[in-house]
């Protein structure tokens, strides 16, 4: 519950421009491994924005992760994306004044639809969302730098890929255990990197799960906190991984339909072949990352003390990853010596 609903009202109030805002209803919401989210129904007297909204509120879970835009950051990415015409939550505030609510955090216009991966899965195929979240991402692409609104992004990589390695490395060094399948993978990987792409704004998480349906189609796409310059094909490769087919393995883009169909609606808005060599590096990459997440959020509950089962059971997946690994380079000549 929220330590001071009246302040948040006050807040709400005075970013709008109304004369006065009350919160009527305050809910927490399912989902969300690193950060919180709450529903918010705010009746706002006065102004532009009279009459009552639904709101969402998103602040920092009770561990941080260690990784990834703190919520300035991710609002400022918003607004910026938003005003891009992507589909993403409206960026209405932020607020980093621990005393409204206990923390930061910011508010987005709530979006009807729905989230839950393995519900979009069970509905069977839809090549057209995919089609939908193709052309989506290739306009997340074309956001390029430099661009002065993002630049807390920072320089990009001249190699994204070589810089995820050496970040991956960074964070297994600091975990401290002997995991020889990462070795492997790390190796693997770095004798098979691609040539380095022109960098472009990458979503970083973009998955089943992390974007809204209604009706069978496209309403937004959510959770941009690991958002950042990096290889376009990053986001195909992580979208397409065994991981977020929610156990509909044969339907390759999400669990929701064919690679041709997300790749098709990809390259009709992005103007460019995609390389299934490319594709490929960046799927082991994304068992290596999902090896590294699995681990952090292990420890989150084993070393930060977070009780929550659903990060007790994501460190149980750091094997599916590492079988994951095995199986994408399993009889795979290595390119670099």
């Amino acid at each position: 519950m929220f330590l001071a609903p009246s302040a948040l009202a006050r807040l709400i109030a005075s970013e709008l421009r109304a004369d006065r805002a009350e919160v009527v209803e305050a809910r927490r919401l399912p989902g969300g491994a690193v950060r919180e989210h709450w529903l918010v129904v705010a009746e706002i007297c006065g102004g532009a924005c009279a009459g009552r909204h639904r709101l969402v509120l998103r602040s920092d879970g009770q561990t941080p992760l260690g990784f990834g835009l703190d919520l300035v950051q991710e609002f400022a990415l918003l607004r910026t994306v938003h005003g891009a015409g992507i589909p993403a939550p409206e960026p209405l505030l932020c607020c980093g004044d621990a005393a409204i609510i206990g923390k930061p955090f910011h508010l987005t216009r709530w979006v009807a639809g729905e989230a839950d991966a393995e519900r979009i899965v069970a509905a069977g195929p839809n090549d057209a969302l995919a089609a939908q979240l193709g052309r989506a991402l290739a306009a997340v692409h074309a956001i390029r730098p430099p661009r002065l609104d993002l630049s807390f992004l920072g320089a990009p990589p001249v190699d994204p890929a070589m810089a995820l390695l050496a970040e991956y490395r960074r964070r297994l060094d600091a975990i401290g255990e002997k995991r020889p399948v990462a070795e492997w993978g790390l190796r693997w990987l770095a004798r098979n990197l691609p040539a380095p792409a022109a960098p472009v704004l990458c979503h970083g998480d973009f998955r089943t799960g992390n974007y809204l349906v209604a009706d069978g189609a496209l309403a937004a796409i959510l959770d941009w906190e690991f958002a950042g310059w990096g290889d376009p094909d990053s986001d195909l490769g992580w979208f397409c991984s065994r991981c977020w087919r929610f156990s509909e393995l044969e339907r390759e883009a999400g669990g929701i339909a064919s690679r041709t169909a997300l790749y098709g609606g990809y390259e009709t808005e992005a103007g460019r072949r995609l390389d299934p060599r490319r594709l490929r590096f960046w799927e082991v990459m994304a068992a290596l990352k999902w090896l590294v997440v699995a681990l952090l959020q292990r420890d989150r509950f084993l070393k930060q003390g977070e009780r929550s089962l659903d990060l007790a059971l994501t460190g149980r997946r750091a094997a599916e990853c590492e079988f994951e690994l095995l199986r994408l380079t399993a009889g795979e000549p290595e390119t670099r010596e």
